[in-house]
């Protein structure tokens, strides 16, 4: 990239006034001051919906911002920002939080966008412009100095930015710099060898005190990098490493550029490809209706042909049913991932491993791309936050509630916690299920943490034998040591969370749910996903749903309940303890797994704007699955409030039906 940057475009302002949008796109041009109020937590699938997301490459360019939202309204359309000549973008706080895909930046940058300037940016959006060339700065100086026509030197776009990711950014990306980097092959987890050279950086960088993820990091760092510290942008070589359908295809079309193809992989039998995104897409609304399904095609060939091509493991669809073996974070922690491990993946919600203590996060294409042939990826050492919660949940209060609960404290909805661990800790998260556990670090994607963690237990290596046959020992370095380095601790009564809701439009929009004043009808309740698709979920589902047919009441007309399954091994469960049949009783439609409403790709997903869900998924920004507003809730809160058909906790619906 060159050492300065003059960029002589438009400036694209995402004000909240749709009216500025408008004169934006009709030619007007605007200033920080004239544009009004920015947008604040404008998110992935507001500037690439997943209905868009059907190439891998430039033409990705057509669409940037079609799902944004203002003033109640999509003001922005196809081939809007290429035609307008626009090269930056500017908006308010917690840019790009969301999903992890990278066809988020890689369409701003197929549409002409070279800058992006925000009041602050989530963590894996930001390291996927870094990693394919788009600048970006909180620092809204340096727009006044583009704007008045000044030649800015690049070193403007890299203050406060680890040394790693400066030259990154100075290379013009990260798959330009790994071409002319050292990368020494990672010792094969086990070996004798690794675990000298973990003991040796570990003991390199134990100077003071450290969390179980310092521990872990140390313990996989590249041997080049023995003097890392909190803030350093570091290179681990990766345990795991897995993409999905949606970004199988544009990772090996980085990757192939890049390394040539075939190319050298790395340990391939530690590659994990799941078909999981799209396989119920012959059932989504949007994509039969408006002719997607070619697209769809399109994205499947190209995550089919890599699995076809290179020795790796794979997941796929199921043989006679719609659907999957099942969604790729609850295989992961199903079939692959052990404590103390590193683990990452195209997703945000890759830290759902984290409940087995491993350290799990997800990545942009091009990171995995990299890491399939070099068997390393980025990071930065992280800042940890500790969530303590002492004494004991509620009846009916489950660890959904739990991050519902932090997601609407102020210092989360801030952007306070982006790039963190979160460390749960407390005799509350002691006394949770592994698939509990599961939901926290699952959703630290809508916390903007980096990853979450639990440090693993006897209710991990039961969890291990169970579900896997594993017979694990949790060694003696996996946890946090005393007296380690926090960014701050967050002390939370359990006592004190009561069933919660987050309001459409994000899930940060959190309130207890008796404070709910006036009735809200539903027509579709949804429990599923990665997040509350496991077996403990189905318990709660069953739980309520039995009370009611002991009861003689279902799902009323008018309203549709969907329970889907995150893996077959969990449908297998709900077979053996004989939930189905309570179910059918109870009106349910049943879904085999996959991440179908959740991704606007399925059944469950709205038809009309005016349709109301509430749902049990980890995330509501507009159009995530559908056009109509999703509430967010427990599983507990999902299935009275299908009984009940308008919006209530299990316990106000037993009050008013017992």
């Amino acid at each position: 990239m060159s050492d300065t940057i003059r960029l002589d475009g438009r400036v694209l302002f995402l004000s909240q006034d749709p009216a500025v949008i408008d004169a934006q796109l009709a030619g007007g041009n605007f200033t920080r001051a004239s544009a009004g109020s920015l947008r604040d937590n404008v998110s992935t699938d507001e500037i690439t919906p997943v209905t868009v997301m059907l190439t891998y490459d430039e033409r990705l360019g057509q669409y940037p911002y079609v799902g944004f939202k203002t003033g109640e309204r999509l003001p922005i359309g196809r081939n809007a920002v290429k035609d307008g000549g626009f090269q930056i973008t500017v908006a308010g706080k917690r840019y790009g939080k969301g999903s992890s895909r990278e066809s988020s930046p890689l369409a701003e940058l197929s549409a002409g966008i070279r800058l992006i300037v925000a009041e602050s940016f989530e963590r894996i959006y930001q390291q996927n412009c870094d990693n394919i060339g788009i600048l970006t700065t909180t620092d809204f100086s340096v727009l006044d100095r583009l704007m008045s026509g000044e030649t800015v030197p690049i070193d403007a776009f890299l203050e406060g930015r680890d040394e790693l990711t400066q030259q990154i950014i100075r290379s013009g990306g990260l798959l330009a710099y790994s071409k002319f980097a050292d990368w020494p092959a990672p010792r094969v987890a086990g070996s004798a060898d690794a675990s000298a050279n973990a003991t040796a950086n570990a003991d390199a960088l134990s100077a003071e005190p450290m969390t179980l993820v310092e521990k872990i990091i140390a313990r996989h760092l590249h041997p080049g990098m023995t003097n890392a510290r909190r803030g350093d942008g570091v290179f681990i070589a990766a345990d795991w490493r897995f993409s999905h359908d949606y970004f199988t295809g544009m990772c090996a079309h980085l990757m192939h550029r890049a390394f040539g193809k075939p190319a050298p992989l790395h340990e391939p039998d530690h590659i994990v490809a799941f078909q999981d995104h799209l396989v119920l897409a012959a059932q989504s609304i949007p994509h039969v209706r408006d002719g997607l399904l070619p697209g769809v095609a399109n994205l499947m060939e190209g995550h089919t042909s890599f699995s076809r091509d290179y020795p790796v493991r794979s997941h796929g669809a199921l043989d006679t049913l719609p659907g999957s073996e099942g969604i790729c974070h609850a295989l992961m922690a199903e079939q692959y991932a052990l404590p103390g491990q590193v683990a990452c993946g195209t997703d945000s919600h890759t830290p759902h491993s984290g409940a087995l203590g491993c350290l799990a996060f997800g990545a942009g294409a091009t990171e995995i791309a990299n890491s399939w042939v070099t068997g390393y990826v980025r990071c930065k050492v992280p800042e940890t936050l500790r969530i303590e919660i002492d004494g004991g949940l509620r009846e009916g209060v489950t660890a959904k509630d739990v991050v519902l609960y932090l997601l609407q404290m102020d210092a989360i909805r801030s952007g306070g916690a982006i790039g963190l661990v979160f460390e749960y800790g407390g005799e509350a998260v002691r006394a949770m299920s592994v698939d509990e556990r599961a939901t926290l670090t699952n959703m630290v994607a809508e916390l903007g943490g980096f990853t979450g963690i639990v440090e693993p237990d006897a209710r991990t290596t039961a969890f291990l034998k169970e579900r896997r046959g594993v017979d694990f020992s949790v060694e003696s370095w996996m946890k946090s040591d005393p007296g380690a380095t926090y960014r701050d601790t967050i002390r939370i009564d359990a006592s004190r969370i009561e069933p919660m809701l987050a309001r459409p439009g994000d899930p940060g929009n959190g309130m207890p749910a008796l404070q709910l004043e006036q009735d809200v009808a539903i027509d579709i309740a949804y429990g599923g996903s990665c997040t509350a698709g496991k077996r403990e979920d189905f318990d709660y589902y069953h739980e309520v749903l039995r009370w009611g047919v002991e009861r003689g009441i279902r799902v009323p007309d008018g309203t549709r309940l969907f329970l889907q399954f995150g893996t077959m091994a969990v449908r297998m469960y709900c077979e053996a303890q004989g939930y189905l049949p309570v179910f059918e009783r109870a009106g349910v439609t049943l879904v085999m797994p996959g991440c179908g409403s959740c991704a606007n790709c399925g059944p469950g997903q709205s038809a009309e704007a005016n349709d109301v869900t509430i749902s049990a998924i980890n995330r509501n920004f507009p159009g995530r699955s559908g056009p109509g507003d999703v509430w967010l809730a427990s599983p507990y809160t999902v299935a009275a409030s299908a009984l009940a058909g308008k919006i209530t906790t299990f316990e106000q619906l037993k009050r008013a039906r017992g």
